[in-house]
């Protein structure tokens, strides 16, 4: 039985461990807290997730909320100043929901039946010493959760890494008492140029359903003020005070919101970063990256924990398709590539949301609003940022492409 240790109990480690585990693989996953430290914890993130990645869970069994949490039925864009009407306005179905369920339920459930299935949970920080033992007796290493002297064993890779510093001041927020939307359920984004973004979906923390309010805030801007903020009261009163100033067509849904709880807030800052996917312990062996651990976006496409569905999915296929063969150096940088033959859309889209918005999206978004075939696709490429290129980042090709929907409509 072939042994695999894993560093970290988030999307990416958990998904892959279980579904090892499956496969009758002796799998050790390493957290640095218990289930119970993470359910009484601070949020971690907005997890807001799409149907392949959903449907990664599904085909493991762990799609424990399908019925308890609420779906994200589609994408409603805004864009404009601070005037209260947006230039763009335009809204779409996907064709299937998205759904985002607070981490502080999913990972300790996740935990528990890792363990159910036979998987063993260690808890402890581990450290480069640590790595070296588990290398010794492991015929795989991966980290999927790594700070400190770990995540420095993964040299950012400066050619595929745009951006040396974060663009954005995050402020998250977990709230009850939003004003529920007209007809459907949906990703809700307002960019207003220059200042900053809202981005708003529902979904189901420990105190039940909830709304999740992500402000980006340009660093340096007028929006850039969280660090003014010091308790739960002062940081939702910063988000109300953003969203009536900056965002004032959500003013009305949001006049009435309140903290889930004093755990509901999260303030950071992320600075896209690729990087090599392989680390060298002290003695030679080598530790292999996974996820964010390797591609780290910023929130505001909502792509992080996809992205780590996608990457357990991958690295279960590679590791069963291996057999009884050494995971060498070659096999670890290959199935790097293979990851990134995806996640580099991903990066793409991600960094271009943190630039200002580029003619042909400006043009496209605008023209949404009246071609719902248009709008659908656009929707529908959250699931698949893939399907975005090349006209997302090409005038010809955005010309091009909504030329199709002209003919069609």
């Amino acid at each position: 039985m072939r042994k695999i240790t894993i560093i970290g109990a988030g999307q990416a480690g958990l998904q892959l461990g279980i579904g090892l585990l499956d496969k009758q693989y002796d799998v050790t996953i390493v957290s640095n807290r218990t289930g119970d430290d993470i359910g009484s914890g601070r949020v971690m993130s907005s997890q807001s997730m799409y149907d392949i990645a959903l449907g990664y869970e599904r085909e493991l069994g762990l799609n424990f909320w399908d019925a308890t949490c609420p779906s994200i039925d589609g994408v409603h864009m805004r864009a404009g100043g601070s005037e209260g009407k947006p230039m763009i306005d335009w809204t779409a179905r996907m064709t299937v929901g998205g759904q985002s369920v607070d981490q502080r339920i999913k990972m300790p459930r996740w935990m528990k039946e890792f363990q159910k299935r036979g998987g063993k949970l260690e808890i402890r920080d581990a450290g480069i010493d640590d790595l070296e033992r588990y290398a010794a007796i492991s015929d795989l290493v991966i980290v999927s959760s790594g700070k400190g002297e770990v995540g420095k064993l993964f040299a950012r890779d400066a050619e595929r890494s745009e951006f040396d510093q974060p663009l954005r001041t995050i402020g998250l927020t977990y709230v009850h008492g939003m004003l529920p939307r007209k007809n459907y359920s949906a990703l809700n984004i307002s960019i207003n140029p220059g200042i900053g973004e809202y981005i708003n979906f529902p979904a189901l923390t420990t105190s039940g359903t909830c709304d999740i309010i992500n402000l980006e805030c340009i660093a340096g801007g007028p929006m850039d003020r969280w660090s003014e903020v010091k308790t739960p009261e002062e940081h939702l009163a910063m988000t109300k005070w953003m969203i009536d100033t900056f965002f004032p067509w959500e003013a009305e849904r949001c006049k009435d919101i309140r903290l889930t709880d004093d755990n509901g807030t999260l303030v950071g800052r992320i600075p896209p970063t690729v990087r090599k996917p392989l680390g060298t312990l002290p003695s030679g062996a080598l530790v292999f990256g996974m996820a964010d651990v390797l591609v780290l976006n910023d929130p505001i496409t909502g792509q992080g924990s996809n992205n780590a569905s996608k990457c357990a999915r991958l690295y279960n296929d590679r590791i069963l398709a291996h057999g009884r063969r050494a995971f060498d150096r070659d096999w670890m940088e290959e199935t790097f590539e293979r990851y990134w033959d995806y996640a580099q859309w991903v990066v793409r889209f991600t960094n271009t949301h943190l630039l200002p918005p580029p003619p042909q999206l400006l043009k496209v978004f605008s023209m949404c609003g009246a071609n719902p075939a248009l709008a659908s696709f656009v929707a529908n490429a959250f699931d698949d940022p893939k399907t975005l290129n090349p006209w997302y980042y090409d005038a010809a090709e955005a010309d091009r492409f909504v030329a199709r929907f002209q003919q069609a409509a």
